[in-house]
């Protein structure tokens, strides 16, 4: 069965007796290793017990597939369960895993982790198909996900921080958790026993790591930031993102950006405007789309908006590969925007 990252910390306090393996797989490496050490844990109090734990890596099982029946099957000579981990993963373990599992009562929990793997590979829809796994799909944060994660490291650190360090704080975090755990350790340790942070201290100690989410992108695209678009977009296609998905979540970037700026035009205070936007906007958000609103008018709006409609349009009834197709789209929209700064 599928589960969220988010639920994880709840399901190790007490794991099910049933569940035998666990397949965390996505583009976040960070989030990878945080899960897969937090259900290690839930076994084994320390991560590198050999008694308990055991580590494997593809290229060992691919060469030799005893070598899984083997650890899997072992009881440990001090007693309990055993976890076997399982690094780099691929599609290749899954039939050999299936004719393992079918045949061994073994205990052991499967701990299988992969940065390569995507949704519709056959051993993640394994672990989303199978009673008794866990399949966690790991990508990276989204804004309101690294807001959360900062806001819980802050409470449970101690540590206090003004609403616009913290604003300023989850813009330059990483999308992936690792990088942002590093961040925030060095801010720990800067603040020594402060526990008050401010803006200074933010850009002080904490690097510009921030990545890519499709929000990310329309932001991205619509302040003219090339690099960063380019970049944005080529992770979420690595992460399975349809290019129609993303196109359409840029034009619905834009139709809000038209919907303000009609507002504007009748004589409403931008910043009041974008306050009563439904859904609201993350607060550190605000800044960057009252910048876009100060950069885009109504005809530049409508023209983005058709280009990125001819595209969807394309992508749905022409051969041109629809990843260049998009990519090609988006990248006249941010390089448009150098041209009326």
């Amino acid at each position: 069965m599928n589960i969220k990252p988010e639920q994880v910390d709840g399901i190790v306090k007490k794991l099910p007796a049933n569940i035998r393996g666990i397949v965390i797989y996505g583009s976040n490496e960070g989030m990878i290793s945080t899960l897969s050490q937090q259900f290690i844990k839930s076994v084994s109090s320390d991560i590198y017990d050999a008694f308990h734990v055991s580590y494997l890596d593809m290229n060992d099982i691919s060469s030799d597939i005893g070598v899984l029946y083997a650890e899997f099957n072992a009881q440990s000579l001090m007693g309990g369960r055993r976890v076997v981990v399982v690094k780099d993963a691929t599609n290749l373990l899954t039939k050999p895993l299936r004719e393992m599992l079918s045949q061994s009562s073994s205990d052991s929990l499967l701990v299988i982790t992969s940065s390569s793997l995507k949704t519709k590979d056959s051993l993640a829809v394994m672990a989303k198909d199978e009673p008794d796994f866990y399949g966690i799909g790991c990508y990276d944060d989204r804004d309101e996900d690294i807001s959360a994660f900062a806001s819980k490291f802050m409470d449970k650190n101690g540590f206090k921080i003004d609403r616009n360090a913290f604003q300023l704080l989850c813009s330059r975090l990483s999308n992936d958790r690792k990088i942002s755990q590093n961040e925030l350790d060095k801010l720990i340790t800067y603040m020594g026993d402060n526990k008050s942070i401010g803006i200074n201290d933010v850009l002080t100690v904490i690097s510009d790591t921030s990545a890519s989410s499709q929000e990310d992108l329309c932001y991205f695209v619509a302040l003219g930031q090339t690099e960063k678009s380019t970049a944005s977009f080529n992770r979420l296609i690595f992460e399975g993102e349809n290019p129609v998905t993303i196109i359409r979540a840029v034009s619905y970037h834009f139709m809000r950006l038209l919907d303000c700026v009609a507002q504007i035009e009748k004589g409403e205070n931008a910043t009041k405007v974008v306050s009563s936007l439904r859904p609201p906007l993350m607060f550190f958000r605000k800044d960057a789309f009252l910048t876009q609103l100060r950069l885009w008018n109504r005809m530049r709006i409508l023209s983005a908006l058709n280009l990125l409609y001819q595209t969807e349009r394309e992508c749905k009834t022409t051969d041109f590969p629809a990843e260049q197709a998009a990519s090609f789209t988006l990248m006249r929209i941010a390089n448009g925007v150098k041209r009326f700064r």
